[in-house]
């Protein structure tokens, strides 16, 4: 059927969905004329739209704890007591909680820096201008999970230097014939799995979030101002469940920020605990 701009012989805009491309844009800073992916070789250095939105995230991270923390007061401000309440929560909600006080102190400022981070570049995919989450390419969260593994490394050796290792590949009271099987098993959930599982689950949480929330507004604009016909009483219904999945994806921002520091601090307690 034809719909009233075809038959008038007018075209509408095609309808353009969401697509991997979305996460690979063109250098847009230090761009080398004499390479470029058009050739198949990629870039040694370039800034692209990522990149942009992970130093705004950062500066603007930096420009509100600089705010909220030059000119402590007894009373504090609202920006101070925004500040005190998000440190508190890392401290008391995560560090602490698990850790004890004691090694929460240790490990609280890589905690802190974990949260927030994560929680600045997840928001950056629901501000308008911005549409897309610094952890949404592998790059930041694969680095942030080293920096956890690391850490859960440190750890460990630090407090059982001679049994941190061994009793991770070799827990205690299975009988040595099944070690056989166990060992493989415990190296590669240990010492592989954990910084993997850390980078996926952030980085396509906030994958999908981004293709779902650009569908959802893509088919807005075009059933409103494209499809002609009845179409635009389904284009009120995709911004609706768009602007509903913006609250869903401010939640998961939170949430996976959240889910990151949290299990980078049990990743340290198991390598702190007294069995090893």
């Amino acid at each position: 059927m034809l719909t009233p701009l075809a038959a008038a012989g007018t075209e509408p805009e095609p309808f353009h969905p969401p697509t991997l491309a979305d996460f690979f844009p063109p250098i847009v800073l230090f761009q080398d004329p004499t390479i470029g992916w058009v050739d198949g070789e990629e870039p040694i250095f370039g800034i692209n739209r990522i990149i942009i939105v992970r130093l705004i995230a950062a500066l603007a991270l930096i420009l509100i704890f600089v705010l909220g923390t030059r000119k402590l007061r007894l009373i504090p401000t609202r920006g101070q007591s925004l500040v005190e309440m998000g440190l508190g929560f890392v401290r008391d909600g995560i560090a602490y909680d698990l850790l004890g006080e004691k090694d929460g102190k240790r490990f609280l400022p890589l905690i802190t820096t974990i949260f927030f981070m994560v929680l600045a570049m997840n928001f950056t995919a629901v501000i308008p201008g911005l549409n897309i989450a610094g952890t949404s390419v592998i790059g930041v969260p694969l680095v942030l999970a080293i920096v956890a593994y690391i850490a859960f490394i440190y750890a460990g050796l630090k407090k059982h230097p001679g049994a941190f290792l061994k009793n991770s590949l070799l827990p205690p009271g299975v009988p040595w014939p099944l070690y056989i099987i166990v060992l493989p098993l415990e190296f590669v959930s240990t010492f592989v799995l954990r910084p993997i599982t850390l980078t996926l689950r952030l980085m396509m949480n906030m994958l999908v979030g981004h293709l779902m929330l650009v569908l959802f507004f893509a088919a807005t604009q075009f059933f409103l101002f494209s499809a002609g016909g009845f179409f635009p009483v389904l284009g009120i219904g995709t911004l609706a469940f768009g602007f509903a999945f913006t609250v869903f994806e401010l939640l998961v921002c939170v949430l996976q920020a959240y889910v990151f520091a949290i299990l980078t601090t049990i990743y340290i307690q198991l390598a702190l605990a007294e069995e090893h």
